[in-house]
């Protein structure tokens, strides 16, 4: 059977990185961290790989396992265009995990 907290500790995991969790407040708000992209709108189509290995200063095989990991926990979408990939936050999402969090973790207020 399958521990139902599994996916908040996959996410706790994706989130324990410092490297991972720069690069989603950098995907918070692309165009003030980013260039405009010759491919692709920042904000509709998300960051182009390229931009964030730059920017991070990691290789390019390091950066793409990273949002791998936070693309495995839900935290970004990924999007093909031409030959790079773009990636996007899913702020739903990571809204409903901080949600679901601290209704695991936090007691309902005895009235």
């Amino acid at each position: 059977m399958a521990d139902p907290s599994e996916p908040t500790a996959a996410a706790l995991r994706a989130l324990s990185n410092p490297n991972r969790l720069t690069i989603l407040r950098w995907l918070r708000d692309p165009t003030a961290h980013f260039p405009p992209q010759r491919d692709g709108d920042l904000v509709e189509d998300g960051v182009c790989v390229g931009f964030i290995t730059k920017k991070i200063g990691l290789s390019q095989p390091a950066v793409s396992e990273h949002m791998q990991v936070l693309a495995e926990a839900g935290f970004v979408n990924s999007k093909k265009i031409r030959n790079w990939v773009f990636y996007k936050l899913d702020q739903k999402k990571v809204s409903t995990f901080l949600d679901d969090l601290k209704g695991s973790l936090v007691a309902p207020h005895a009235d």
